[in-house]
């Protein structure tokens, strides 16, 4: 029963700070309808993204296409549901 009490407190705060890890491959910039809020930041980023025009398929990894995406993606700069940080190289969760 501990054990079971336990999972139940710490799973929501693994889950929810996993969330951007979830997000990569082709990526579509929508004003409405968004699967996720997401802020863009300089400094501490739940996800570094790289934008690629293909290999989109490892975390971090973003394709930006106008059909046919993967996920639906607001920009916004509050009520963000992760802090993204556009880089070069050493894309993924952070």
């Amino acid at each position: 029963m501990k054990k079971l009490l336990l999972f139940l407190i710490f799973f929501p705060l693994i889950s929810f700070g996993q969330k951007a890890c979830n997000v990569y491959g082709k990526i579509k910039f929508v004003n409405y309808g968004e699967d996720y809020k997401v802020k863009f930041v300089k400094y501490s980023e739940d996800l570094s993204i790289k934008y690629v025009k293909y290999g989109e398929d490892e975390v971090g990894r973003w394709k930006v296409v106008n059909y046919g995406e993967d996920y639906k993606i607001k920009v916004v700069k509050y009520g963000e549901d992760f802090k993204a940080r556009e880089v070069d190289y050493g894309e993924g969760c952070n």
